[in-house]
């Protein structure tokens, strides 16, 4: 098959974090066949879509890389979209808008794919990806195959789904949405992004939100009352403008990372009594200092 593959790339051109070192092949399948292919063929691949969400080591990854982001066909039929795993969730949300369809407005600032947004039950202002699901196409790792599974199938809950437990790759997924107004719907879209631009980076390297919400909390508001804002490691810093982001603003490495992320846990713990869990997942090889605080933070 005419793949595309990149080989011993440094994963810092991909990330957005711009952190990590190198991977030894990077394949972009571009439809079913090929993504299959690649699953069946190349033992224990790692899987991304937009490559948000992601620290990457920067002594590297000793696994091959899979990205989706070239598989990005969709379909819009009447309230019924199919989308491929590697659809950014922005480009479906547009497309949504266009056609009238309300349900996608929160996706219009997210640089992650339908892929990894079902991965994780993306979800902001009130909406939901699990919201719209109907079933999803994964290709089961053990058994080789390809499954379909309903949305009960994938015990969605807040940052969950069962993908993240089983050994399933999402391919596509099947929505049903509802017909809106296009001028609210677009209003909607607009207050989403404006909203983004007021609270989170822009234009500075970073993943989205390091730490999950603990129940009945905020991250953001616990992490402001230690003094988080204030605090960096290296060449990584907590964005001054909310408490729950970390830049990469003097060429950070994972390990200057991953001490302000343990740094901002403790703090939070010692104050409140609180573990905050991360948001942020990381991939690689660990130096030994890495291994000891991701034994903590991730609990592995």
């Amino acid at each position: 098959m005419d793949i595309k593959v990149l080989h011993n790339i440094e994963l810092k051109d991909y990330s957005y974090f711009k952190i990590g070192g190198k991977v030894e092949n990077l394949y972009f399948p571009k439809n079913m066949e090929e993504f299959t292919y690649l699953l069946e063929n190349i033992k224990n691949p790692l899987i991304f879509g937009g490559f948000s969400n992601v620290l990457f080591s920067s002594k590297g990854v000793n696994q091959d890389l899979i990205c989706t982001t070239k598989f990005d066909e969709y379909e819009i039929n009447d309230v019924c979209i199919k989308a491929s795993a590697g659809v950014r969730g922005a480009v479906l949300s547009r497309a949504c808008m266009e056609h009238s369809l309300t349900g996608f407005e929160f996706m219009s600032g997210f640089p992650g794919t339908v892929g990894g947004n079902i991965y994780m039950n993306a979800s902001a202002h009130k909406q939901s990806i699990s919201d719209t699901l109907l079933t999803v196409k994964a290709f089961d790792m053990n058994r080789k195959e390809i499954v379909e599974l309903s949305k009960e199938d994938l015990n969605f809950d807040y940052r969950y789904s069962i993908l993240q437990e089983k050994p399933y790759i999402l391919l596509e997924a099947d929505f049903k949405l509802k017909h809106g107004n296009k001028e609210e719907i677009e209003k909607q879209i607009k207050e989403n992004r404006e909203f983004r631009k007021l609270h989170q980076p822009q234009n500075l390297p970073n993943v989205g939100s390091i730490f999950r919400n603990p129940k009945n909390s905020s991250a953001g508001k616990l992490l402001d009352d230690i003094g988080a804002k204030n605090l960096k490691v290296g060449g990584a810093k907590v964005f001054e403008n909310h408490a729950n982001f970390i830049i990469n603003y003097d060429n950070a490495t994972s390990t200057d990372v991953l001490e302000l992320m343990f740094m901002m846990y403790n703090k939070v713990k010692e104050k409140f009594g609180i573990e905050l869990k991360p948001e942020v997942k990381y991939f690689g090889q660990k130096t030994e200092k890495e291994r000891e605080i991701c034994k903590i933070l991730f609990q592995k």
